[in-house]
């Protein structure tokens, strides 16, 4: 078996069977965690965008090891102070500007996973600030429990702005990341109420509230929503799409192979297909790496069905790979594919074997200069990409105007 162990403060991956001894960049250290967030809040760059710059130094300055319950308090003690501001205030508006940004600091208190106790504590308060700022805005947004093998889905679902009664409106399900989460894309999503289109956010498979963990075939829990939605009187049951951002976007591939006669279409962020799941990618790519700022390895331990050390990982992403699944190559609906040349969580290879596969063509959007999900800290952030791409793809998919 190989082993994963460390020597002068390098992780060193040993292969008995190929004799070699591969180099591994280490995990950040606090100090270097301390100094990569603050110049990406200062830069508004993942995952500090939304984040003022002041109340990130002020968090930090409390937080003083990697452990995880530390990394929460640093980030809840500032949260509290605007969830006290909220209380205080005498307006909405004041009040629901406190609520988000208690929200987004809880919600950093918790990342990339909640796996620990005062990590957990953080994202149940999370949760609490944004549903009292989901109760303020406008069109309403609903919370969603979907019945779902002894549990439920919860998710969030908006019908956009000036909806008539009687109506059918095209949908898009919005699915998170590893480390985002419903709360997120559902801000994101805000955006195309405008435009005639609603939509319905939720959680990847073993993060936030999602009933399951990450396994074969956890995609079921999408295909409930699905089922959901075609309940729903207001909703085009022809005109229902989905968009996943990384690990999300894994997901959305598969719906647009396993979903294809239910869904008009399919946008993936830099998804996961082949590659990525290999124990060569994970040792080489995954772990230790910077362009995530840190723990990317023990995040994908959380999330994982049966996964609780890099050993497992070995053994269990594998099989999550759409050509182990004997997906890849099946008829699709139709895709945007989007993602940067200089992504290091999720290789190239992969988003071209995606491109060459399935029987429709396929629309892409590949960032020479971006990193994942085609992001570059000058000018194509999160939300250039989104309103500038994502979104225009999406609304001449979906035509919500006929």
């Amino acid at each position: 078996m190989k082993q994963l162990f460390l020597a002068a403060g390098l992780f060193l991956l040993a292969s008995p069977a190929a004799g070699i001894v591969l180099a591994q960049i280490p995990e950040r250290t606090i100090a270097e965690i301390k100094v990569e967030t603050q110049a990406r809040a200062e830069r508004g760059a993942y995952p500090l965008g939304g984040l003022a710059a002041a109340d990130v130094r002020e968090a930090l300055a409390e937080i003083n090891t990697r452990d995880r319950d530390d990394w929460a308090s640093g980030w809840s003690k500032v949260a509290n102070r605007y969830l006290e501001a909220a209380a205080k205030a005498t307006t909405d508006a004041e009040r629901d500007a406190d609520y988000v940004r208690a929200w987004r600091l809880f919600y950093f208190a918790q990342w990339p996973v909640a796996a620990s106790p005062g990590k957990q504590q953080a994202y149940k308060n999370a949760l609490n600030a944004y549903l009292k700022h989901a109760a303020l805005v406008q069109p309403r947004m609903e919370v969603i429990r979907i019945p779902f093998e002894g549990s439920e889905v919860v998710a969030y679902m908006r019908l956009p702005k000036n909806y008539m009664a009687g109506a059918k409106v095209p949908m898009m399900i919005a699915i998170s990341g590893l480390d985002s989460r419903k709360e997120t894309v559902a801000e994101t999503y805000a955006a195309l109420l405008d435009h005639g289109v609603g939509f319905i956010a939720v959680d990847s498979p073993g993060t936030g509230q999602a009933p399951v963990k990450v396994a074969p075939k956890s995609e079921r829990m999408f295909s409930a929503v699905i089922d959901y939605l075609l309940t729903r009187p207001e909703v085009d049951p022809r005109r229902i799409a989905v968009h996943g951002v990384s690990f999300g976007g894994y997901w959305a591939t598969k719906l647009a192979i396993t979903e294809r006669d239910r869904i008009m279409g399919a946008v993936a962020q830099s998804p996961p297909i082949d590659h990525f799941f290999s124990e060569k990618f994970l040792k080489e790519g995954t772990l230790g790496n910077r362009e995530y700022l840190f723990d990317l390895a023990p995040a994908f331990q959380a999330v994982i069905e049966g996964a609780n050390s890099v050993d497992d990982l070995t053994r269990l992403l594998p099989p999550l790979s759409l050509v182990a699944e004997g997906l890849l190559g099946k008829p699709m609906a139709p895709m945007l594919v989007v993602t940067g040349v200089k992504d290091t969580q999720v290789p190239m290879s992969d988003i071209e074997l995606l491109i060459r596969s399935g029987d429709v063509p396929k629309d892409a959007w590949i960032n020479p200069s971006g990193g994942h999900l085609g992001r570059e800290a000058k000018g194509w952030t999160d939300p250039v990409i989104f309103t500038k791409v994502i979104m225009p793809w999406e609304l001449r998919l979906l035509n919500p105007e006929h």
